[in-house]
């Protein structure tokens, strides 16, 4: 099976010389239809630069970006347009990524009217009704004529969502969709993306930097662990979640709360060497993740950058020292 996106040894540097960044460096990444593959790791590790160019909201430096199995870069007007209306992404910020002078009703019929998908205003604003009750904004009509700043924040997400539905998208970035929503309701969100895939057979990158939101929603699917730029584990997300064969990924499990005290006492502890994240613009040497891995080991983990390397049960793993018996599973 062809993979619906694919990301070959794709790279993207921000500014130049001296003051050039890397943000993402070196990722390979294919994602089939109708899989969730959550991409999961701190702040500033390149997770939403990935999914900007996955949606192609920037070019990479280098590498490429196929959308079912053709280079992006390459496609001619007709075909790139296909792939945007295929691709769509639902932003972080409800509050900035609608626009404040647009109702509920303008926001979601003009792309419908914009790109041809009906005929008549009309149809428009039956479209967009149907697309608030799958949203689950009901009643539609009382939606309709509001504009961002009297909705909720979960209600200007959902309204977000149901924006990218307009052209029928195989494929949705969600760039943490709930993270700026409130915890009670961050469930009901994601259950209604879950039924959006089940429904539309839609595929997700789904970005977060919280693994217990990972497990929620792409238990089914994969985690893709990223540090400073690169791809560090990725696998099925019940190995990921029970075995984590990279340090990174340990200590970003041990810090996730337990509300049973039982298995909060069981849990182990993972005490890294230090909590300061390594600067972008003076990388260290290897792994990357060297200064701060309580399992460091000098001349082995601080010489050479460590490949992807297959592990058991399912998935891969960038770490110099997975097969000793130190990193505990």
């Amino acid at each position: 099976m062809t993979a619906l996106i694919e990301l070959c040894d794709v790279s993207r540097a921000f500014g130049e010389g001296q003051e050039s960044i890397t943000a993402v460096d070196s990722i390979s990444l294919a994602i089939e239809p109708g899989e969730i593959v959550c991409l999961v790791g701190e702040s500033g590790c390149g997770k939403s630069t990935t999914g900007r160019l996955v949606a192609g909201l920037l070019p990479p430096t280098s590498g490429y970006v196929l959308f079912r199995g053709q280079d992006i870069s390459q496609m001619d007007r007709a075909g790139y347009r296909r792939y945007r209306h295929a691709v769509q992404i639902v932003h972080q910020d409800p509050y900035s990524s609608l626009n404040p002078t647009q109702s509920v009703r303008q926001i979601i019929t003009t792309p419908l009217r914009r790109h041809k998908q009906v005929l008549s205003r009309s149809q428009a604003e039956r479209q967009a009704l149907e697309l608030l009750e799958v949203v689950d904004l009901t009643p539609a009509l009382d939606f309709l004529n509001k504009y961002p700043h009297e909705l909720s924040g979960g209600q200007r997400q959902r309204v977000s969502v149901a924006r990218a539905l307009t052209l029928n998208p195989a494929f949705i970035v969600a760039d943490e969709a709930v993270s700026m929503v409130d915890v009670s309701i961050r469930v009901s969100l994601l259950n209604m993306l879950a039924r959006l895939r089940n429904e539309f057979d839609v595929t997700f990158l789904f970005i977060t930097h919280d693994l217990a939101l990972a497990k929620y929603f792409a238990w089914e699917g994969r985690i893709v662990v990223m540090y400073l730029g690169r791809v560090i584990e990725e696998g099925p997300t019940p190995r990921v979640i029970r075995n984590p064969r990279h340090p990174y990924t340990q200590a970003l499990l041990s810090a996730v709360p337990e509300a049973d005290p039982e298995v909060a006492q069981r849990k182990h502890a993972i005490e890294l060497r230090s909590a300061n994240i390594p600067s972008l613009l003076d990388l260290p040497p290897g792994c990357t993740f060297h200064p701060r891995c309580p399992y460091f080991v000098p001349g082995q983990c601080d010489t050479a950058v460590p490949p992807l390397v297959s592990v058991v049960g399912g998935g891969s793993a960038a770490c110099p020292i997975i097969n000793q018996e130190r990193i505990r599973s």
